[in-house]
């Protein structure tokens, strides 16, 4: 059986959309509808006309997408897919924190739970993270749950950032040690990371993306080798929206293994069996809805 093409016709048969963030393995990038960063991907397939969205990520990223998209019906090829950083963010911790900050308000990472989200003041992505701060109004912020990005964002503003104190495994591993002998090999290549990096990383580098801004750097830039300080996954990405470019894993180590759970029989089980479908209850929806409007209100 050619899997490829069953879960192409699959989808076609079933009207469902196939989600693949940038992440993913490079046969799921491939045979992915769309492909990009989180909230990119929930936000297309929103305005798709697809009944079914099936999201080539992690939990939070099906959640998001369920959030955005309530009428339709969300898949995640594997339910086991999770994101540490998200797991590290507790309600009762953070209603805690509210209540020792009462004049702060709450800016999340899209990277994040439902419940989260709904006690959260508006959402960010690491893309639009210092402008939602800066336009937020409040002079304190919570910012949770990644303390790298809060750190990267703290060098722009004047305003205090309270940090949650989580953090991705993955680009938490990456290390001042790890980019120095990368840049040894390759002395003459320009060096972009992403915020999620630990502070004495993010300050060798050239410049910090998130995976979109990335994506639109390669296609723009006259550089022609770099070195990317994200998931391995992204190098498939920027390959084929640049292929003129060197690109180089700034680590063997940058490997999420939740991003790579799923495979191509995954996927197709999954249009098969219309398995695993995430939803969100209505309360907690309503609520992390309100909070991502507030983002799309603060970014424009």
């Amino acid at each position: 059986m050619d899997l490829k093409k069953e879960i192409r016709a699959l989808a076609q048969k079933k009207n469902a959309v196939i989600l693949a963030h940038n992440y993913q393995n490079s046969e799921i990038q491939d045979i992915a509808d769309i492909t990009g960063d989180s909230l990119e991907l929930s936000q297309k397939a929103a305005a798709t006309d697809a009944e079914i969205i099936v999201f080539c990520g992690v939990h939070f990223m099906a959640e998001s997408a369920s959030i955005l998209s309530p009428e339709k019906k969300v898949l995640l090829p594997d339910p086991n897919a999770g994101c540490p950083m998200a797991e590290m963010a507790e309600v009762t911790d953070l209603i805690k924190m509210k209540a020792s900050h009462p004049r702060a308000k709450v800016v999340t990472y899209i990277n994040s739970s439902p419940a989260i989200k709904a006690h959260s003041d508006v959402i960010c992505t690491s893309s639009n993270a210092r402008k939602i701060v800066e336009r937020i109004d409040a002079d304190e912020i919570i910012f949770l749950p990644d303390r790298n990005l809060c750190n990267y964002i703290s060098r722009f503003t004047a305003k205090k950032m309270i940090c949650w104190e989580g953090f991705c495994p993955t680009h938490e591993r990456f290390t001042k040690e790890d980019l120095l002998a990368v840049k040894a090999k390759h002395p003459d290549a320009f060096v972009m990371l992403h915020p999620e990096c630990n502070p004495e990383v993010i300050d060798m580098a050239d410049a910090v993306y998130s995976t979109g801004e990335m994506v639109r750097f390669a296609v723009a830039t006259k550089e022609k080798k770099i070195i990317v300080g994200t998931e391995v996954g992204m190098i498939h990405k920027l390959k084929g929206v640049a292929p003129h470019v060197d690109f180089i894993s700034a680590s063997d180590s940058f490997i999420c293994p939740n991003m790579k759970k799923i495979n191509l029989e995954k996927l197709y089980t999954s249009l098969v069996q219309e398995q695993t479908i995430i939803t969100v209850p209505d309360e907690i929806c309503n609520k992390a809805y309100g909070a991502l409007k507030k983002m799309l209100e603060l970014s424009f």
